[in-house]
């Protein structure tokens, strides 16, 4: 694979530091321009970051002394790379017209904002997932009149602790309804401890516009290409809770499933699925993928945060807690790493794949 020169726009706020470490040493990816507001325009990358640092890891070399653009102009920032991670903090409106704006200036970008997923012809991917949407992109270019630039995102960071373990499963033996109650990490806010007191011994039961985005975003993962749009899924009802917990990383979701079929699967059949499941990303054997997607734990008060947050460097999703439930037909536990797989590492591995595709030729 080729290398390609990549910029990070939002690249001081959490999700963009997020970036910046995991593309210090990509194999396929060079960041050669970094952008925030104006603000932070024309200050190295450590000016900018000082006091703001929230990583436990130290801000990388290769772009510590790097100076800031003005992620606002849009030709500038262009001009020095093949394609973008954006990850701003800007109101929504604002947000669609300048991802518009880059992928216009024929620059793609790989988007970790929600203000695109509802967007008809974004692609919104996971690559063990639905990888095949990538193919809305040529529909999305002729809207643009781009023949390089479009705007492909990734899903909201909660749908990564249940979704993925849910997936293989759908089709196969018909899952019809969800209950999902999501206990999200605080880093999802973009907090930490010390900036946000108030969360330690404490649980808030609510989360602004995290249930919507629970129960809808689900159904165009699972949606199809229909013409120059894709259509969400209608096989499948969700609903959930979300509740913001005192964890520094990690989302875990406690799950209810029930199936549309006679011939309901066993415990042990499910965890076989589970366990042989493989997608796109495995395929492909990207970069960032987890060797093995879903890890199906059988000890009791497994999965936990300290212990599996980190699995397959924040990857890989961990399941455990797997039964019969009395009114639904099974329930289980799923745990994935907020700012890796649920974030920046997962928009990185479906980076990953739109190059191995040939989207980013």
């Amino acid at each position: 694979m080729k290398t390609f020169n990549v910029g990070i726009i939002g690249a001081t706020g959490m999700v963009g530091q997020r970036f910046s470490l995991l593309l210090e040493n990509h194999p396929w990816f060079k960041v050669t321009a970094i952008a925030a507001s104006k603000r932070s325009a024309g200050k190295t990358y450590a000016e900018a970051v000082e006091g703001r640092w929230a990583m436990t890891a130290p801000i990388p070399e290769n772009i510590k002394d790097m100076v800031m653009m003005d992620a606002a102009d849009v030709e500038a920032v262009a001009s020095k790379v093949d394609f973008v991670f954006c990850a701003v903090d800007m109101k929504k409106d604002e947000i669609k017209a300048l991802e518009e704006a880059y992928a216009k200036a024929e620059c793609p970008v790989v988007s970790n904002n929600s203000a695109n997923r509802g967007t008809p012809d974004v692609p919104m991917i996971v690559p063990e997932i639905n990888p095949e949407h990538a193919q809305i992109i040529h529909a999305q270019r002729k809207r643009l009149g781009t023949k390089r630039g479009f705007i492909a995102v990734k899903s909201n960071c909660s749908l990564q602790s249940y979704v993925p373990a849910i997936h293989p499963l759908k089709d196969k033996y018909k899952v019809n309804k969800v209950l999902a109650c999501t206990y999200q990490a605080i880093s999802g806010a973009g907090k930490t401890f010390e900036r946000w007191p108030e969360m330690v011994d404490n649980l808030i039961p609510y989360i602004g516009g995290e249930e919507e985005k629970s129960e809808q975003e689900p159904l165009k993962l699972w949606g199809h290409i229909e013409g120059d749009k894709i259509v969400n899924a209608d096989d499948i009802a969700i609903t959930s809770q979300c509740l913001r917990v005192p964890v520094s990383d990690g989302h875990t979701a406690a799950v209810f499933m029930s199936f549309d079929t006679e011939d309901k699967p066993t415990v042990e059949e499910i965890i076989d699925v589970w366990n042989n499941y493989k997608g796109r990303a495995q395929e492909l054997e990207l970069p960032s993928a987890p060797k093995q997607f879903l890890h199906y734990f059988t000890e009791p008060d497994r999965p936990q945060i300290k212990s599996e947050r980190m699995l397959e460097g924040g990857m890989a999703i961990s399941v455990g807690r797997l039964r019969p439930d009395t009114q639904y037909d099974m329930k289980f536990v799923c745990m994935s790493h907020n700012t890796l797989r649920g974030a920046a590492g997962g928009a990185v591995l479906m980076a990953e794949l739109l190059c191995a595709e040939g989207y980013m030729d």
